[in-house]
């Protein structure tokens, strides 16, 4: 449920557009590329400065509270987006929404990794994907619904949708318990351990839930001798400058796919290259985002996310390529065409929510140990929210017949950076399903190269190399008398 929230309003700017694009073809308003582009793109730069500070957020107001304080700016930004009725009030309205938008994109992924358990984590986060597909669905079908409306309600209407799934989200939001992980580190040890017993459905002295509060203790506490880290520590080792890396061009390469550039325009590109029924083909999209998103909340697990997200980017690729290759070789606009068009976008987004639509956040909200957690996802998210802007900016520039004027040609494009994506898993993205956030810690201080990693396996003295990855100038007996010493305390 909670990105229905933020993608529905994310998706409104296409029916903006295309609210706005019909006007002007009756003489009413006319929006220029330029116009297109600052009204779809804009949200983005406001996501930006959003996911950038959201681990400050994440860090002093806790997952929980930064995820209401982040509803709160959202809210404003949708309301100012209702209520001003003209281009600047709309932009600006778009970038404080933005704000609040990238703040929980990446706050979910987190909360939810952190409360998920191992063998559940990957489903659960997701989940997150099903609530975006979900969100693109609902504005798909009431900007359709409002397309035809003569007035400022084809777009108020789904605009101000937003506002009461903003509402209901945040409705929901204050009755989740806080992260344990969060509150152990704050040293709030009770409420963590019940708020962990919570999560788990059982008992606070159960086996389960104690086994699992020491581990997270042990990990925290290893931590605790280093500091609480900056943003720099992100950079500092080699070993924390992979994990993050890992994350920024996870982000980026989900955007270079060229999905949003469906979700953002495909109406007004379906239009352009003649096809009958733009509404209805961008609504059967949606429908397939949405169907597609279930087998790959199971094909997370079942693959793992390494073989999930380089499989994914090998299919999107070819559909791509034959997509570009038909616009080359067939007349753009004819029947054949538009066929062969519209059943290789349908595959290709089918094969993007079945992998790395879900792949994705999920890789992100596993790779970084909880000190840098929240510093770390904010550059991964702020790296997909940058090329979400790079992709909304360019593409009417790239596409609009009184500009560039690529056409369909446009998916030669999506699959140079798709294909570059797929070599990247290949080297660069490691396999993190299966095992504890404390335990991927040890993975990689151990130094396993990532294409190797779905062959680790945890050993007895795994957790004592996590502080490699921080340099820290102290042994591993050091380590394990504060661990131990540690229990004793609780």
């Amino acid at each position: 449920m909670p990105n229905w929230l933020y993608t529905f309003g994310y998706r409104s700017a296409d029916g903006v557009g295309c609210a706005l694009q019909a006007k002007y073809q009756g003489g009413i308003y006319c929006i220029s590329s330029l116009d297109r582009a600052l009204i779809t793109s804009l949200l983005s730069l406001g996501t930006l400065v959003g996911a950038l500070s959201g681990g400050v957020v994440a860090d002093d107001c806790g997952r929980r509270g930064g995820i209401l304080f982040s509803l709160l700016l959202f809210l404003a930004g949708a309301s100012m987006q209702v209520f001003f009725t003209n281009i600047v009030g709309l932009i600006v309205g778009r970038v404080v929404a933005g704000l609040g938008v990238g703040s929980v994109s990446m706050l979910v992924p987190m909360y939810q990794a952190e409360a998920a358990p191992p063998q559940l984590r990957g489903a659960i986060v997701s989940c997150y994907q099903l609530s975006i597909t979900l969100g693109i669905f609902g504005s798909q079908v009431i900007s359709s619904a409002t397309r035809s409306i003569e007035s400022t309600a084809s777009w108020r209407i789904p605009i101000g949708a937003q506002i009461l799934w903003g509402l209901l989200l945040m409705g929901g939001t204050f009755v989740l318990p806080e992260s344990p992980r969060h509150l152990i580190n704050q040293g709030k040890l009770t409420q963590g351990r019940r708020s962990l017993a919570t999560m788990r459905g059982r008992p606070e002295n159960s086996e389960i839930v104690n086994a699992e509060y020491k581990e997270i203790f042990a990990s925290i506490e290893a931590e605790r001798v280093i500091d609480q880290g900056s943003l720099l520590d992100c950079f500092r080792s080699k070993i924390m400058l992979k994990r993050t890396l890992c994350g920024v061009f996870a982000g980026a390469f989900q955007q270079l796919t060229g999905v949003n550039f469906i979700w953002y325009y495909s109406t007004q590109f379906f239009t352009q290259v003649g096809i009958s029924e733009p509404y209805l083909a961008s609504v059967a999209l949606s429908i397939v985002n949405v169907c597609m998103t279930a087998p790959g909340i199971m094909l997370v697990e079942r693959l793992g996310r390494r073989k999930l997200l380089l499989n994914g980017a090998l299919w999107m690729s070819t559909c791509q390529l034959i997509i570009g290759a038909v616009s080359i070789g067939v007349d753009e606009g004819s029947s054949a065409a538009n066929s062969i068009l519209l059943a290789f976008t349908t595959f290709f987004v089918a094969g993007f929510a079945s992998t790395w639509g879900c792949g994705t956040w999920v890789l992100i909200s596993e790779l970084y140990p909880l000190r840098l957690r929240g510093k770390a996802m904010s550059l991964a998210t702020a790296s997909h929210w940058l090329w979400s802007w790079a992709v909304a900016f360019s593409v009417p520039y790239l596409t609009d017949p009184n500009e560039l004027a690529m056409g369909s040609r446009i998916a030669f494009v999506w699959f140079v950076t798709t294909f570059m994506g797929a070599i990247w898993t290949f080297f660069c993205v490691p396999e993190t399903s299966g095992w504890s956030l404390e335990e991927l810690d040890g993975m990689f201080a151990s130094g396993t190269p990532y294409r190797l990693t779905p062959h680790w396996k945890p050993s007895t003295d795994s957790r004592a190399l996590v502080d490699a990855s921080f340099v820290v100038p102290h042994s591993e007996n050091y380590f394990l008398e504060q661990t131990n010493s540690s229990y004793t305390t609780v």
